[in-house]
């Protein structure tokens, strides 16, 4: 069954600063004092200068603290980690990406062409989501074949971990664990000695809550295993465990999490706001609260800028929510230190559940994000 991570949760503001080397106003000639009037005294000319120094001392205060946004999320960067991908890196368009699908095969509709210049275009991730291991790794292998032709990097999503979403929207995965490590051998042999990045199993320690302990402990082996086969068989694959987003869980909880999965061991990174609609200043800060919890400045953090260019809905409603705009357009060069992508993890468009079934493509609600 097709994406849709369930608890969901903001882009940075955009901050102007104020034209500058704006043309000086003309200066009013001197003024011939009336008879009788009393000129101004020194000291107060003195103070009337001192308070328009201090006037525009403050407004270019507010200006560079309005326009610092990228000093502030870099704040503290020598502890960070550099970043994982030279900036001249591009990220792979899958042709079967939904939006792209859709315009094809409706050429003719009246949204057809802003969904195609706006989110079609863009470079979207691949889920995989089949629990089957007999195809996953011919499927795996035929995507990072097509990117490698165009020099250019996938983003692959693992979504088959067992008791996926809970018996949500997106239920499903493999039936055990078993079954679980044969698929992610195969998922990673797909992937074999190319280049990748791979977000490992949105959710999966997010709703870890919804387990039994034999259950959870299971859960944490399984991504575990993961991670470690990953470095193995994929050696030049990155892997971010899915770290929920700053509206879900404080970031102990998650630190503490990724731990019992094996991040520290084999992760490159973690992944944030998967299929939400949190700020992405926000999860910067979540992000590093996290790494910082973990004990680990090596690891970076991508988040997901699909549908967060205006922030959560009120009440933070998860499910399809109305009036969301897509995000940060999907890069490797962020310019935030220990961020090393914004990507487009949840395809626009496609329906959590509530707009349409969920994993399918409505078009309705991917022109909506595009207002």
């Amino acid at each position: 069954m097709a994406p849709d991570p369930t608890p969901h949760h903001p882009v940075g503001r955009r901050l102007t600063a104020g034209r500058l080397n704006a043309p000086a106003p003309e200066r009013a000639r001197p003024e011939t004092p009336a008879p009788g009037r009393a000129q101004p005294r020194p000291w107060r000319v003195r103070l009337a200068a001192l308070l328009s120094a201090l006037g525009l001392l403050v407004a270019v205060a507010t200006v560079v603290t309005n326009t610092s946004f990228l000093q502030d999320v870099n704040h503290g960067s020598a502890a960070l980690a550099e970043p994982r991908f030279p900036a001249r890196t591009r990220l792979y368009t899958a042709p079967d990406a939904p939006a792209a699908l859709w315009v094809r095969e409706h050429p003719g509709a009246s949204w057809a062409a802003v969904i195609a210049g706006r989110i079609a275009s863009r470079p979207q991730a691949s889920w995989f989501t089949d629990p089957d291991p007999m195809t996953v790794a011919g499927q795996v292998h035929a995507l990072v074949d097509a990117a490698r032709a165009q020099h250019t990097l996938p983003v692959l999503v693992t979504y088959a971990v067992p008791r996926r979403d809970c018996s949500g929207h997106s239920t499903g995965g493999t039936g055990d664990l078993a079954t679980y490590r044969t698929w992610i051998e195969s998922f990673a042999q797909g992937i074999g000695p190319a280049q990748a990045l791979v977000i490992l199993e949105p959710d999966a320690l997010g709703l870890a809550d919804c387990l039994s302990r034999p259950e959870q402990h299971d859960r944490f082996t399984a991504l575990s295993y993961a991670g470690r086969v990953l470095r193995r068989d994929a050696p030049h694959a990155r892997v971010y465990y899915d770290a929920g987003n700053s509206g879900w869980h404080p970031a102990r909880t998650m630190a503490d999490r990724l731990r019992r999965a094996g991040a520290t061991r084999y992760a490159d990174g973690i992944a944030l706001n998967v299929s939400n609609f949190n700020r992405t200043h926000d999860e910067v800060s979540y992000g590093r609260s996290v790494i910082r919890r973990l004990g680990n400045s090596r690891l970076g953090m991508v988040i997901d800028t699909s549908r967060n260019g205006a922030g959560p809905s009120p009440g933070h409603r998860a499910c399809d929510p109305p009036g969301r705009r897509l995000g940060h357009a999907p890069t490797l060069d962020t310019g935030v230190s220990g961020v090393d992508a914004y990507l487009w993890v949840k395809p626009p468009g496609q329906a959590d559940g509530c707009a349409a079934t969920a994993g399918t493509f409505d078009a309705q609600y991917a022109y909506r994000l595009t207002r």
